[in-house]
């Protein structure tokens, strides 16, 4: 059976879904004059105009409850349209699992997700409905911040997102719909002779250092670390790093760093470090492929921070 492509798209209401889809499937003619089915899933401000769906070959179906969102209606859906592709504008407070766990029809594959989030709502989002909103996120082949300007803390939200979806593609929109493509600011100074790495700024540096980790090579870190270094660990290596809370306390995790030691054996397991080292890029298994490894000039014991946890934020 021939493939039919679906391409869905998340976030919460008003983040701007609506005219992604408008402008895809109409400003840019991304259907082609294909059959294409468009599952609605919530209202928001933006509308859709029957008529100029209907020009461009676009059915659209409203779909109101989250309970009405099954494997049966949507074969239903199927036999009675035969879509050549498939939109689904996904409801921002809805369960994914609602989603993500429904057999789709015969020849339906997901191909792409895309999730919007206006840069105006989303701090607050993050403090007060983390959960909720990183949900959206979680799945997302490319993240679309829209309704950026000069404010907008980039680096903050990128990291928030990599925290629980670190291959996603991002991009920054600004109001007048222009890409921003400026570089974000780090909390902590690339160009010093020792990088002093914080408390505070610890899981910013694991995410940049893995993502970005040509920029530290040769370069010296220094910072305080909880050590893994459990009896089975290979000799000469251990892993220095920090528990961080990535969306809420139930994903809690470990964010460590690769670190060949001569000397590891004689740092006990889950002991707090002080750590100079300088970064090498290396192939390692641990990274699948190229990434950061400590070479430490200095280990020395260190008292357990008041707040064991670091944040993205």
């Amino acid at each position: 059976m021939e493939e039919i492509p679906v391409y869905l798209f998340t976030g919460f209401m008003d983040s701007g879904k609506t005219t992604l889809i408008r402008q895809t499937l109409l400003e840019q003619n991304f259907s082609g004059g294909a059959k294409t089915l468009l599952l609605v899933c919530e209202d928001g401000d933006e509308e859709y105009q029957e008529e100029e769906l209907s020009q461009a070959n676009i059915r659209m179906l409203m779909i109101e409850k989250e309970e009405d969102l099954t494997e049966t209606l949507l074969k239903n859906i199927h036999r009675q349209y035969l879509p050549d592709q498939v939109f689904i504008e996904y409801n921002g407070t809805w369960h994914m699992d609602t989603l993500l766990n429904t057999k789709l029809p015969e020849g339906w594959t997901l191909v792409q997700s895309l999730a919007t989030v206006d840069a105006g709502t989303f701090a607050m989002y993050l403090s007060n409905m983390r959960a909720m909103i990183m949900e959206q996120l979680f799945g997302a082949d490319v993240v679309i911040i829209n309704r950026c300007d000069d404010d907008t803390p980039k680096g903050k939200f990128r990291r928030a997102i990599k925290a629980v979806n670190r291959p996603a593609q991002i991009v920054y929109e600004r109001t007048d719909g222009s890409i921003d493509e400026s570089e974000e600011e780090l909390p902590f100074d690339l160009n010093q002779e020792v990088i002093e790495i914080s408390d505070a700024d610890y899981a910013i540096w694991y995410m940049d250092a893995q993502e970005h980790y040509k920029q530290y090579d040769g370069k010296k870190v220094e910072f305080t670390g909880l050590v893994y270094n459990p009896d089975k660990m290979k000799k000469g290596v251990m892993v220095p790093g920090r528990f961080a809370m990535t969306c809420c306390i139930e994903d809690i995790t470990f964010l460590g760093f690769k670190c060949k030691y001569p000397e590891s054996k004689s740092i006990p397991h889950k002991s707090w470090v002080h750590i100079v080292a300088e970064v090498r890029v290396e192939f390692a298994m641990e990274y699948k492929g190229k990434g950061p490894v400590l070479y430490p000039i200095l280990v020395e014991p260190a008292e357990k921070p008041e707040d064991e946890l670091v944040y993205f934020t």
